[in-house]
Order: C-alpha cells, then structure tokens, then sequence
C-alpha cells in the first residue's frame, strides 16, 4: 500500500484495503486482548500490596470483560472459512402460506435490515418481487462488511411465524414460512462459463416505487444458466450493463456453491437441511400468539423478547449457533 502507483488501479487497490481490513479484524482484537491482560495482572498484584477492596472489585470487573471479549474471540475462529470474511448475497423467499408468507418475509427483511444496521454492514438492494395483495415475494441483497457472510450463514434456513392473522376477518392464529438463503460474493470464482450457449438473458422492466426512471425502460436483466436451470437477476440499478454485471457476479456464486456442494459432502449437507419452506424444516420458530416466544430448533435456545428480536436483536442467536457448531467440532 505504500507503493508509489498503488492507487494508479483503483479496483486491486480497493481489494487489497480490503484484505487489510480483514487481517486487522482478525489481529487486532487479540492484540488488544493481550494489553488488557497485562495490565489486569499489574492491577491486581497493586490491589493485593495495597490491600484495596475497591482496586480488587475493579480487577474482578475487568476480568469478567476480558472473559467475555475472550468468548467473543472464540467464536471468531468458527468464521474462518474461505468465505467468511467477505460479503454475500442475502435472500428472503416466502413459502407456504400465501399473502401472509409474504407479509412475513417482509417482516424478515425488516428484521435484518435492523441487524445490518447494528453490525454496520453495508446494504444494497439487488432484486424484489413484491406479493400481490401485500408484502413480498422474494428479496435479494447484497451486504457488505467484516466477516458479513460468516454470520449471515448461521441464519439460513426456514423461518417459522405463529400469530393472528391480520388478513384474516375471523381473526384466527396462521402459521407462515419463509427462507433465507445466504451465497458467499465471490472476487475471482474459477468457474467456466459459456456465456454465449449456456446463458439465456432476459431484459425487463424494472418493478419498484416507481419514478422517472423505473418501470420505463428495459433495465432489469434476468440470466438463466440452461444446463443448471439456475437463475439470477437484478433490476436495482438505472444501466442495464450494471444489472448485467451483478446478475453475472450472483450467477457465479450460485454455480461455484453448486460446484462446491458436489465435492464437499457436509456443505452438501447444509445446503440441503434448508428443505422445504414449510413445516418440519425451520430452523427457527417465531411465536406471538397464543404466548410470545422465540425459539432457535438447532441450538434450543429461547427468548421472549419477541418485539426486540424482529427489531433485529439477533446476535445471541448467531452467538449460540456459532458456539453449537465449535462444540460440534470439539
């Protein structure tokens, strides 16, 4: 980086920030840890000499934080996968259900819109098909930010919502499903592609709010992968040449995980878990009615703090799967 013509080719340069950044995510909190560490032991050695309750309460508080940072530096060794430390491609789809499945996949991307924000990741709409009668079809982003993918792995799966329906006159409790499904974003994916035989591309109008721009020309691009059936499509950007790209870049990831699916059994494994989006795959059930509770199926971990978690407290949950998985490994 501090090469004279470092800056003289912005997109390897901006890569390389990149892979800076996630070092330093890496190296930094143990560093910072091993200071914190060495001080403690001062601090405590000049409480027992002075004999100070106080310095010996202060030392004792220290250490419960440094235990917790030490947890917390614990379950970043479970982040540790190729992709893990990158972006992704963030989907919600909803499932059976109908217009409430939609109304709750909207819910969902509210919910993680919150958390995104919490984790200061970056977040940009790729694609969005809206319900007919309220909420949304399906919904892709694209997050960026430190370790975005490791994290937002732990949330695919089926979702499962238990209320009372507000699209129903007799007002009787439903039960809705969506997915969530998680691609890592790939720089340089080793995939070949004939781009010219292979690759159907559609060309449409882009669906949204709506303005001087959307809906008037043919923008949004869909790709069809015909060997795979594997579609991928944008429509959030004004040049169609930059829904092209990113459509290609989602095309890639979705091809590379299917191509990894086939040589790694277990992410063979975890892909297929997600099932159906119906009941008896969730990975998490939502409860509002007739009590209020959520509760994780993989971890058994509840909370009844319902309003916060769809607020987008979600990060105990990610925690405690993250924890499942390294006791899993041990």
């Amino acid at each position: 980086m501090s090469g004279a013509n470092f800056w003289s080719n912005q997109e390897s340069a901006q890569k390389v920030v990149a892979e800076l950044k996630a070092l330093k995510g890496v190296l930094s909190p143990i560093a910072d840890l091993t200071r914190r560490m060495d001080d403690l032991k001062v601090l405590h050695e000049l409480a027992v000499e002075a004999a100070s309750d106080q310095d010996l309460q202060d030392a004792a508080r220290e250490a419960g934080e440094l235990a917790a940072e030490l947890d917390r530096i614990e379950l970043k060794t479970m982040l540790s996968g190729p992709h893990d430390a990158g972006g992704c491609f963030f989907s919600i789809h909803a499932g059976a259900g109908g217009t409430e499945s939609c109304d709750w996949a909207s819910m969902l991307f509210r919910m993680y819109l919150r958390f995104f924000e919490r984790a200061g990741f970056s977040v940009e709409e790729v694609d969005r098909v809206d319900g007919e009668e309220a909420g949304i079809r399906s919904t892709t982003l694209r997050v960026t930010g430190p370790y975005a993918y490791g994290y937002l792995s732990c949330e695919r799966g089926v979702h499962r919502l238990v209320r009372i329906s507000p699209f129903n006159a007799q007002g009787k409790r439903q039960t809705s499903f969506a997915s969530v499904d998680v691609l890592p974003e790939l720089a340089d994916v080793e995939i070949q592609i004939d781009w010219q035989n292979d690759v159907r591309e559609d060309t449409y109008c882009a669906s949204g709010a709506g303005g001087q721009h959307v809906n008037k020309t043919a923008s949004a691009v869909r790709l069809v992968h015909t060997p795979t059936g594997i579609v991928a499509a944008c429509q959030n950007e004004r040049s169609q040449h930059k829904n092209r790209a990113t459509a290609r870049s989602m095309l890639m990831a979705k091809l590379f995980q299917r191509e990894q699916a086939k040589r790694d059994a277990d992410l063979a494994k975890l892909y297929g878990d997600k099932g159906e989006i119906a009941f008896g795959y969730q990975i998490r059930s939502y409860v509002l009615y007739p009590y209020q509770l959520v509760r994780d199926e993989r971890t058994d971990l509840k909370s009844p703090r319902t309003d916060k978690i769809l607020d987008g407290d979600i990060q105990e949950f990610i925690d405690a799967y993250l924890r499942h998985r390294l006791t899993a490994k041990k």
